[in-house]
């Protein structure tokens, strides 16, 4: 994995000849085993639309009698209640009506699109725009390898995968929960997992949600890498809201949401959708449900902070109408995640959708097809935020460590396809093809010299030998080639540095944390 991602790099080479020392330096960086990490896409492409004005005016127009009419619950927050009472919206107990255009009004504070600010700032991610940001997968309380199968995850696998994140440069964030580690107590795990994406790996990261006081923890613990000033004015993280459809913000969530607004932080309220059971069975439906749920939360977080950074977050999936199980890479949740990031354009906030999802135990061709049956709309419907984008199998049951590297590694293909047509002087060839001229080849020509190490995408598990060669070399799928990666990364992982005062004032308040509590496994 050491050098095959370096001709993932975007741009092309200038034309003419190759000069022998860049050549020297192009070997010198492959053979040093040096990662060139990328940036997150900028997309050079149009985003593919479903919905034309009519359409789209027809889904806002039933989402706001959804939540005038309908209305959301708040639960078991007075606060959150009284809040929205002082803002005038109609409360009857927990339930919350909203009058037209109120939710849209206030969603108006909110940036259209922000910087989340990396401890290394080179690997500073922008949200919104054009800009895509790939996160690994999330939740999972399982992992799963060739070599132990399906097994509960611990902190040294999220510890290992926060290290593969770090290590993927298809991957522009480590993410939050990419495995939950049961064998450390539910109340203290937080500290350790927030921990983990400081100490290895410098990228930009998220947040505990799993209850107020965690989320109060990992704002604390930025506070001690960026500095309270910086952290005030600027956001450090993103944490994932989720909303309890149908039409439901629990007190978890909402407690999290108030730590992470107050404190200028962003957060993505994403409505929980599997279709048949939490939403209508139809996709207009469906996306009028999600627009009204993401609307209420994220106008909840300007009312908490305004201009707090907030992403309009959907994760919208179908079920079998036969068992009852969620199904994934089908086009009804396609056709939701392109409407919805249509939506979200035209409310002025970054989207999050996407990933790299299947139903598959395994990472075999059921997990390939449904996972590029996601990636793909991801990238063309203009995601900006997409989680679960490497690791996800089993619907969100587990976190794979070769699933994790093959879907990295399309990741990484998903980046150099949103570069678009290269129409520079160099990307038109026309010296290429004066040089080649009819019935020769271009593959000695001295543009194919140029820029062959960077012409292509170049896969780090796919097999493109020979029958012979592939024989030869021990007949080996693409599921046992992602485990001798992920094995040999892990092997010549070097960590980031971290400051050795910061190290410190973090372990000192993971130590006082901890003691001031006993252990909790429920």
């Amino acid at each position: 994995m050491s050098d095959v991602d370096v001709g993932h790099a975007a741009g092309g080479r200038s034309r003419g000849r190759r000069s022998g020392g860049g050549a020297e330096a192009r070997r010198a960086k492959r053979q040093s085993g040096e990662i060139v990490q990328l940036r997150n896409i900028n997309r050079k492409i149009r985003e593919y639309e479903v919905l034309d004005e009519e359409g789209l005016e027809l889904i806002e127009r039933n989402a706001d009698t959804v939540l005038a009419e309908t209305g959301i619950e708040f639960r078991d927050d007075p606060e959150a209640i009284q809040m929205w009472r002082d803002a005038g919206a109609d409360i009857d107990g927990e339930r919350v009506r909203f009058p037209r255009g109120l939710c849209r009004e206030l969603i108006q504070t909110a940036p259209t699109q922000f910087t989340q600010h990396a401890r290394n700032p080179e690997r500073s991610v922008e949200i919104g725009g054009k800009n895509t940001v790939f996160a690994p997968v999330y939740g999972p309380p399982f992992v799963r390898d060739l070599d132990g199968g399906r097994r509960y995850a611990t902190i040294e696998d999220f510890r290992n995968f926060v290290k593969l994140a770090y290590l993927s440069p298809g991957l522009h964030h480590s993410g939050g929960t990419v495995c939950e580690p049961v064998d450390v107590p539910v109340n203290k795990r937080h500290l350790d997992m927030v921990y983990s994406h400081i100490r290895y790996s410098d990228k930009p990261f998220m947040g505990s949600v799993t209850h107020p006081d965690r989320a109060a923890d990992s704002v604390a613990m930025a506070k001690l890498v960026f500095g309270n000033e910086f952290v005030e004015q600027n956001c450090v993280m993103v944490s994932l809201i989720n909303a309890n459809s149908p039409m439901v913000f629990d007190d978890t969530m909402l407690g999290a949401l108030k730590v992470y607004a107050r404190a200028g932080q962003g957060s993505i309220v994403s409505p929980f959708i599997l279709a048949g059971a939490m939403s209508a069975v139809t996709v207009a439906g469906t996306l009028t449900q999600v627009l009204a749920e993401a609307m209420a939360g994220m106008a909840f977080a300007q009312l908490c902070r305004p201009g707090a950074p907030v992403i309009f977050g959907t994760f919208a999936s179908s079920i079998s109408m036969q068992s009852g199980a969620p199904t994934f890479g089908t086009p009804e949740p396609a056709l939701v995640l392109y409407g919805a990031a249509q939506l979200a354009r035209r409310l002025g906030v970054p989207f999050r959708s996407g990933g790299s999802l299947c139903g598959s135990k395994t990472p075999d061709a059921q997990a390939a097809y449904e996972s590029a049956n996601t990636l793909i709309p991801t990238l063309l419907a203009g995601v900006n935020f997409a989680l679960h984008s490497a690791g996800w199998l089993e619907g969100g049951l587990v976190s794979g460590y070769e699933k994790f590297v093959m879907d990295a590694d399309q990741c990484a293909m998903m980046q150099k396809f949103a570069e678009g047509i290269d129409l520079s002087e160099n990307g038109q060839a026309m010296d290429a093809i004066s040089e080649v001229g009819p019935g020769s080849h271009f593959l000695g020509c001295s543009h194919t010299q140029a820029n062959f190490e960077t012409a292509f995408f170049r896969s780090s598990v796919a097999d493109n030998n020979s029958f012979e060669q592939w024989e030869l070399e021990g007949s080996q799928t693409t599921e046992q080639r992602a485990n001798q990666v992920y094995k040999s990364m892990l092997a010549s992982y070097h960590g980031p540095n971290l400051d050795p005062g910061i190290d410190e004032a973090l372990n000192e308040f993971i130590t006082k944390k901890k003691d001031s509590m006993p252990d909790a496994f429920t």
